[in-house]
């Protein structure tokens, strides 16, 4: 079966053709570059950037596989969540595509796009297993008993870890996404230099919270003048990115713990850190857990991913009705 999936929840346009849910035959990501001068996405910016992208996009992901749209067996596309305007675009393109085409056509979580982006890859996984979701837009641990039957178990209560990394990235000026930009600059600095709170909350809590070791940061820098922040900046980046981190990886533990599942998988634009990826390594492995993390294309936003879910959703004769609508907020079930 072939899945042509759409995803425009964010500030990505992107779109792929993937066969019976594995093998990937095109995978096209056009990434918004009008949001950096503001230091963040702007959502009207970015469903009008997802208008003038989504058909060429879609174009080149049929190309590289080799197939046009009648050739596709299917349909996935992101529903939510994320934001309305940007959804819309990708949405209404899936459904007027299989509508005309006489299609099947499915809506996706996104998340559960997150969690398909680790069975593209790694095909020896056993049910049950902790997931965590960590992006700009989400930070969620998942129990996956089997595919299509998942069980939430903490969320953030505030800020997610992708968007604490981009207000610190910004605060300390630099360039958005904040993300890549202070893992790149936390290289050779000492994450030891200040002890930026870990919210941990209560022992039994498997929630998150990131608002305040952002405040933290901004009391930290308030009173520091200029140069002291630049002869600084890879400490102060070293230094907050080793607090989230040990937070996401305590909290996956804990997960596993409560649980008594033996695997763990990561996915989700900050699953692309590479502290992160290390910490967890570690401690898997010391638990003797067993530990998936997609490729750094595959965490960040794709199609692929989307498509992957269709294909599963598809082939339990799955569909979406035409009156679908984007959801900014949606459950995963």
């Amino acid at each position: 079966m072939l899945v042509l999936g759409i995803e425009t929840s964010c500030d990505e346009t992107a779109a792929s053709v993937v066969r019976d849910g594995r093998e990937i035959l095109s995978s096209v990501v056009y990434s918004q570059l009008v949001h950096q001068k503001y230091g963040g996405v702007v959502p009207e910016l970015a469903s009008r950037a997802h208008m003038t992208a989504i058909v060429p996009v879609v174009e080149k992901a049929l190309n590289r596989a080799g197939v046009g749209l009648p050739d596709v067996d299917g349909i996935a596309v992101t529903q939510g969540p994320g934001l309305v305007g940007s959804l819309m675009v990708g949405l209404m393109f899936a459904k007027a595509q299989a509508y005309a085409l006489n299609k099947p056509f499915i809506g996706i979580h996104h998340l559960e796009g997150h969690l398909f982006a680790n069975l593209l890859e790694d095909t020896d996984w056993a049910s049950p297993f902790v997931f965590m979701a960590v992006s700009g837009g989400h930070t969620e641990l998942i129990l996956v008993n089997d595919k299509g039957n998942y069980l939430s178990l903490g969320a953030t209560l505030d800020d997610a870890a992708g968007e604490a990394f981009d207000k610190v990235a910004k605060l300390l000026g630099l360039d958005y996404p904040g993300g890549p930009e202070v893992e790149k600059t936390a290289r050779g600095g000492n994450p030891n230099f200040v002890k930026f709170p870990r919210a941990l909350l209560d022992e039994e809590s498997l929630d998150f919270s990131f608002s305040g070791i952002k405040t933290a940061v901004v009391y930290y820098v308030q009173d520091k003048p200029r140069e002291f922040i630049r002869e600084h900046l890879a400490d102060l980046c070293a230094s907050f990115q080793e607090a989230v981190v040990e937070v996401l990886a305590e909290k996956c533990i804990r997960a596993l713990s409560k649980t008594g599942a033996r695997a763990l998988a990561l996915g989700g634009g900050v699953a692309c850190n590479r502290r992160l990826r290390e910490v967890a390594e570690e401690r898997c492995k010391a638990l003797g857990v067993r530990l998936s993390v997609p490729d750094r294309a595959l965490c960040s936003d794709n199609g692929a991913m989307i498509a992957a879910a269709g294909d599963f959703r598809l082939s339990r004769r799955e569909r979406s009705p035409w009156d679908i609508t984007a959801r900014s907020r949606m459950g995963l079930s």
